[in-house]
């Protein structure tokens, strides 16, 4: 691994992409190569082995890019193929996933009672109460799966009355109740973070992913010296099946236009 070879990012659609905007944001000298499984998406609703299968071979494809980084930017995926994606890559790039960097966050948090929202493959793996478990941190953990939030944003409702409707709706929800924190365990969220926010009156610490694993990501390239010093090469945007409106979907993500290329995923 070179300092100047790009980071690989990927997500099953362009939920992601908030991550890679993030990444952006605390690592301006580092080059982007992402890629979208849009024909595959979402990864919510998959089996397991399914996931599995999709995440390594685009593992596969970020190293034929030579990225010295791949992160997997869906917390599904995170979830579910992160062992196999670590034993795909076999030491050739570091992986980080989108769970570790937010356990490791809240190790350091005073917040007791924390709830996590996220997809039905993300809540349904008990991901995050095994690694508190794991990890013996202080905390209880009350999950919520919230299966319309992500349709509902790639669809663009964002900050308008169906979105409110739908968020209020699940915030409600007995399970999330009296709690001190929320993870949005989805890089789909952060994008009505500031719905989320309006609801609970900064009564509730909402606590992006994105931003926390980009800070985590910063730390860990800047720990084995891999941090880029030279000038970034431009970014380059992969998805597995093209559409012009998903194009231009991609600037509510990323908050600017990018153009997409259409990469193969199969070896």
């Amino acid at each position: 691994m070179q300092a100047n070879q790009p980071i690989g990012i990927f997500d099953s659609g362009i939920g992601g992409l908030t991550v890679a905007n993030a990444i952006r944001q605390v690592l301006p000298n580092e080059q982007i190569v992402y890629f979208g499984d849009t024909a595959h998406l979402p990864y919510g609703d998959k089996e397991p082995y399914s996931i599995k299968h999709y995440s390594t071979e685009i593992a596969k494809f970020l190293l034929k890019q030579n990225c010295k980084v791949i992160v997997m930017a869906c917390h599904t995926a995170s979830s579910n193929a992160y062992n196999e994606v670590l034993e795909t890559v076999n030491g050739k790039a570091l992986v980080i996933n989108v769970v570790d960097p937010v356990i490791n966050y809240l190790k350091n948090n005073k917040n007791k009672l924390i709830g996590v929202i996220g997809t039905k493959g993300t809540i349904n793996s008990g991901i995050y109460e095994n690694k508190i478990k794991e990890e013996q941190i202080n905390k209880i953990v009350k999950t919520l799966a919230t299966p319309l939030l992500c349709p509902m944003i790639e669809e663009g409702f964002i900050n308008d009355r169906i979105s409110h409707t739908v968020i209020q709706s699940y915030l409600e929800d007995e399970k999330l109740k009296n709690i001190d924190a929320i993870v949005l365990a989805c890089t789909h969220y952060p994008l009505i973070k500031k719905e989320i926010n309006d609801y609970y009156n900064k009564h509730v610490e909402v606590i992006d992913s994105s931003e926390v694993v980009a800070n985590f990501l910063k730390e860990e390239l800047s720990r084995l010296d891999l941090l880029n010093k030279e000038e970034r090469k431009v970014d380059q945007f992969y998805v597995s099946d093209y559409t012009e409106s998903f194009e231009k979907s991609t600037r509510f993500f990323f908050k600017e236009s990018i153009r997409l290329e259409k990469g193969s995923i199969w070896s």
